[in-house]
């Protein structure tokens, strides 16, 4: 359908979106500005305590500081309830008192066959729910009071059973002036090769109505109770109201259980989903038949921000992890990832349900492993690496794996973990924190395999990498003894962590940055806590507070000497200040590690066949770190509006990621 110039211009003038995205947040009152239609609330696409989500009733638009997610009031109604752009449209326009324009009559003949499709799913679904309590199903009632599903929980499911004749339901909806072609076009029935009358597609079969995100009936599953049937479970086919790629199963409860705080659970079927729902785990959903699509994924996310998929710990369950690890890789962002629960072998959750309880359940939930755990196993599994030519190809391969990561940071964070396994596999570098890139040869004049001190292999026949000089005892205890690009980073943390302690307003406004940069340091992760815990009410005992939770780190931090002579810290009266330096220090940080993760990417692409692009990329790096990193902080008494105007240069630079070349 077409609108007509203007129409939706005036719809969003109409509109007031707090008033649209309050129905789904709570509004943070401490940080809003009600009379200037300035709204912050814990952001409803993903998880979070903070209040990073940003609507601006003046422009119509909001932002989410920490997922990213942006739109109007059409596009928040489109991504909250999973509706098309036409109902978002008309929902919009009955609130605001606006008349819909004349529909298009071939659009208006689609939607209201959408309609009549739903409306006769829904009188299935209600014939089968009859057909459960007659004495052709005392099988069916049987099994689902063995698999400990009570009339309550079939009540809530709306499960049903299909009687095994093969037009029990053909008979019962004509008989109320359903038409046939309806029948077939929902795909409830079926019709032969021979062009006979429509048969039923689900007979001798436990019923599981499948629902969108609104609760409409736009599909069945069944199970069949017949153990030599072909197909153990059936799902209906694809119809104008039923894309099994893009919807799940029990996504519209799923949706608001995670939403109250519990975790979203992925499980491979109908009976898991219902079992773990029934033990207490409600934010369970489960794909519809088949392997998770990119459009499921997307899906999953915007429920959640790191589903928990719980898996078979058999060989099939780790395929189908495997496959949707490679589905996701080129998709994760900052904050948006995946979790898998590695069951016991042979387990599924409603087994495992009723053999040990819900506690067992929580427990396996508890142990979720990350992707990369996986991902390395993976590739390492099985491998016999006792050359350095089988090293090298596992060194290959993970880069490869790794490349196929958007994400400059996600990838710069997932090299440095690989790295650290690495190091863990060939026995150098500390295994408890980045390892050293295992295997460099470091040696000299006289340097050789076995040598003191130099890499080479254990007598056991381990690797063993060349270990970092040390510094003197009278060097050892400053971190500029180690100085180099890890350290600058450190020292640069620190200097961010002491303007928050010394300027507690800056903290609320910017909030979402400190909540996601990643710390180093040792200790800065648990000053930043403190942080953030205290600084929504800072009061006069502010820094009483923080020194209770954290006073070591934070006496540490203020005697380094280039934290001591900054101007924002010598300096607590001024607040704006502050601010630009603070915000100056975040985009010059997060300059430095996107250059430098891309400046390693670009060191691993000339090992293969280097390109222009690797020189390219290099270069916009170092232009990017180099512009990040040209206001000096001792130029404190000229900043004004240049810095401001600066600053704000910066974090385009930044945010617009110059360093990367873009592909065609």
């Amino acid at each position: 359908m077409s609108l007509p110039p203007g129409f939706l211009d005036d719809l969003r003038n109409r509109t007031v979106l707090s008033r649209v995205v309050g129905r789904k947040v709570i509004w943070d009152n401490r940080k809003s500005n009600q009379a200037k239609g300035d709204w912050w609330a814990p952001c409803p696409f993903h998880q979070e305590k903070s209040a990073s989500f940003h609507v601006d009733d003046r422009k119509g638009f909001y932002y989410c500081f920490g997922c990213h997610a942006k739109g109007d009031a059409l596009t928040f109604l489109r991504e909250t309830e999973n509706i098309g752009f036409m109902e978002a449209v008309e929902s919009l326009a009955r609130e605001a008192g606006m008349t819909m324009p004349a529909r298009d009559p071939q659009a208006a003949q689609r939607a209201d066959r959408r309609t009549e499709l739903v409306a006769v799913m829904e009188e299935a679904v209600k014939w089968y729910r009859l057909q459960l309590r007659t004495s052709a199903a005392a099988g069916a009632r049987d099994y689902l009071d063995r698999r400990k599903l009570g009339p309550d929980g079939q009540e809530r499911f709306g499960i049903g059973f299909a009687p095994d004749d093969r037009q029990g339901l053909f008979r019962a909806m004509t008989a109320k002036g359903v038409a046939p072609e309806l029948l077939v076009d929902a795909g409830l029935c079926a019709r032969p090769e021979d062009g006979g009358a429509p048969y039923d597609r689900f007979r001798g079969r436990i019923i599981f109505p499948i629902r969108d995100a609104r609760g409409r009936a736009i599909s069945l599953g069944g199970r069949s109770m017949d153990p030599n049937a072909r197909a153990k479970y059936l799902n209906g086919p694809e119809t104008e109201i039923f894309d099994k790629g893009r919807n799940l199963y029990n996504q519209a409860p799923a949706r608001e259980a995670v939403a109250k705080g519990a975790p979203l659970l992925v499980a491979e079927g109908y009976m898991d989903v219902i079992a773990l729902s029934e033990a207490g785990f409600g934010g369970a959903v489960a794909p519809l038949g088949t392997a998770i699509t990119e459009d499921q994924l997307r899906l999953l996310w915007r429920i959640a921000p790191e589903p928990l998929v719980a898996l078979d710990g058999d060989k099939a369950g780790l395929r189908a992890a495997m496959r949707l690890i490679d589905l996701a890789l080129p998709l994760i962002e900052a904050g948006q990832g995946l979790r898998f629960v590695i069951l016991p072998q042979g387990m599924d959750p409603d087994d495992l349900i009723r053999a040990q309880g819900p506690a067992a359940m929580q427990a396996q939930i508890d142990r979720a492993r990350p992707m990369v755990d996986l991902l390395w196993s993976r590739e390492t599994e099985g491998r016999v690496l006792d050359s350095p030519e089988r090293r090298a190809a596992l060194d290959k391969d993970l880069r490869a794996v790794i490349q196929r990561i958007r994400d400059p940071s996600i990838r710069a964070h997932y090299a440095e973990e690989i790295r650290r396994l690495r190091g863990r596999l060939f026995g150098g570098g500390d295994q408890r924190g980045p390892a050293p890139r295992a295997g460099r040869w470091q040696g000299g004049p006289g340097a050789g395999f076995g040598s003191g001190g130099g890499a080479g292999f254990r007598p056991g026949g381990g690797w063993r990498a060349q270990g970092p000089v040390l510094p003197l005892a009278s060097t050892r205890m400053s971190l500029l003894a180690a100085a180099g690009p890890e350290i600058e980073e450190v020292l640069r943390e620190a200097l961010i962590l002491a303007i928050c302690a010394r300027h507690p307003s800056c903290i609320a406004r910017f909030e979402s940055q400190i909540e996601m940069l990643v710390l180093t340091g040792e200790g800065h992760d648990r000053l930043r806590r403190a942080l953030l815990a205290h600084g929504h009410a800072p009061g006069p005992d502010f820094a009483k507070r923080i020194l209770a939770d954290a006073g070591g780190v934070l006496e540490t931090v203020l005697a380094l000497p280039h934290v001591s002579i900054a101007p924002p810290v010598r300096n607590t009266d001024d607040s704006d200040l502050a601010g630009l330096c603070l915000a100056e220090e975040l985009a010059k940080l997060e300059a430095r590690r996107g250059a430098r993760a891309e400046i390693e990417d670009a060191m691993e692409d000339l090992a293969g066949l280097a390109d222009e692009g690797v020189t390219w990329r290099l270069n916009q790096a170092a232009e990017a770190r180099h512009r990040a990193e040209r206001p000096q902080l001792e130029d404190a008494d000229d900043l004004g509006e240049d810095r401001a105007a600066l600053s704000a240069e910066l974090q385009a630079l930044i945010d617009g990621e110059v360093w990367r070349k873009k592909r065609n």
